[in-house]
């Protein structure tokens, strides 16, 4: 499959805080977002050795055996929070109904500030590696941090004011989630990918992927899958289905898909991608924005709140959920 190279935007004029940086980087999210509904960004100030130490983390949980992992699953069916284990979910569901699971395993964290909280659900620590709950503390405040910058840029980029989102992202709402593909020893199933095709709940997602083969494809405007660069120290952004629904369908939210590796490869196929769900605080009523509807582009959708929406998504892509 040709591997093409999404529009890579360099955040840091926008960080820097000039009126020209700001507008530069405000232009190119929307190009990217209206155009593709991805972006590469660099320049993101998130320190590489806190990125790098995560993922040595996160690896080292999903190689400790499997009764040890099933220690950190949750009892409900529809997991937002803890070890998610290999055939749990279909993210196709969502969009085409029984469809095989995925071939991927995952360890999912809310938001470490929550924690405690009424109507927060406590994560699950893994004991190993020790030193795993402060580093995703430590990489929970620097995600939030790029997530209120790239809400800052989206909004000017929408022909807002540039705190628009600030209310609705006082408390914004995050999910860390850490996705193992093993070796594939076996075939798959017919239609069964690492991850299938789907469009992204949310808002804005934030994605660490690494070269591994079998990764994220995107479908381009051709009609056509796409291979996605891997591009070192950098985040794949994307616009999710509540922020597009937002945006009145301004802004894509693009079908995209984590492919099988190609079974003639030898070595490790191994994948792991650290992905951040982010949005607005699950009680923001989200409707169409003024800048995006006019007498002639009416609103498309009636208004919804973030958090039911989201967590309907959650319900029908888990294999154990029926309703």
């Amino acid at each position: 499959m040709a591997e093409f190279t999404l529009p890579i935007v360099d955040i840091a004029p926008f960080l820097e805080g000039t009126p020209e940086g700001k507008a530069k980087v405000a232009r190119a999210f929307a190009e990217a977002f209206e155009s593709v509904g991805f972006a590469v960004i660099k320049g993101h100030g998130v320190p590489e050795d806190l990125t790098g130490g995560l993922y040595a983390a996160a690896t080292a949980f999903f190689e400790t055996p499997f009764d040890a992992k099933m220690a950190y699953s949750p009892p409900e069916a529809a997991k937002s929070r803890g070890y998610l284990p290999m055939g749990m979910e279909s993210v196709a569901k969502t969009l085409k109904g029984e469809t095989p699971p995925d071939l991927c395993e995952a360890l999912v964290f809310g938001a470490p500030h929550h924690e405690g909280e009424e109507g927060h659900k406590a994560n699950y620590y893994p004991d190993t590696p020790k030193e795993f709950a402060g580093l995703v503390t430590e990489y929970t405040t620097a995600i939030l941090k790029l997530n209120d910058a790239l809400m800052r840029m989206s909004a000017l980029a929408l022909d807002l004011p540039e705190d628009y989102f600030a209310p609705m992202y006082a408390d914004p709402s995050l999910t860390l989630r850490f996705v193992n593909y093993p070796d594939q020893d076996v075939d798959p199933l017919p239609g069964q990918l690492r991850y299938g095709e789907h469009h992204d709940y949310g808002a804005i997602t934030i994605l660490r992927q690494d070269a591994a083969p079998g990764g994220l494809e995107v479908m381009g405007l051709d009609g056509e899958w796409h291979e996605a660069k891997v591009i070192p120290d950098t985040f794949v952004i994307n616009v999710g289905d509540l922020l597009s629904r937002w945006t009145n369908d301004r802004w894509r939210s693009t079908l995209h898909r984590v492919s099988n590796p190609r079974r003639d490869l030898t070595g490790s196929t191994r994948r792991l991608s650290m992905v951040a769900f982010t949005g607005p605080a699950g009680d923001t009523n989200v409707s169409a924005l003024p800048s995006c509807v006019s007498d002639d582009v009416p609103a498309k959708y009636d208004s919804v709140s973030a958090g039911d929406y989201i967590m309907s998504k959650i319900r029908a892509s888990h294999e154990l959920e029926k309703t």
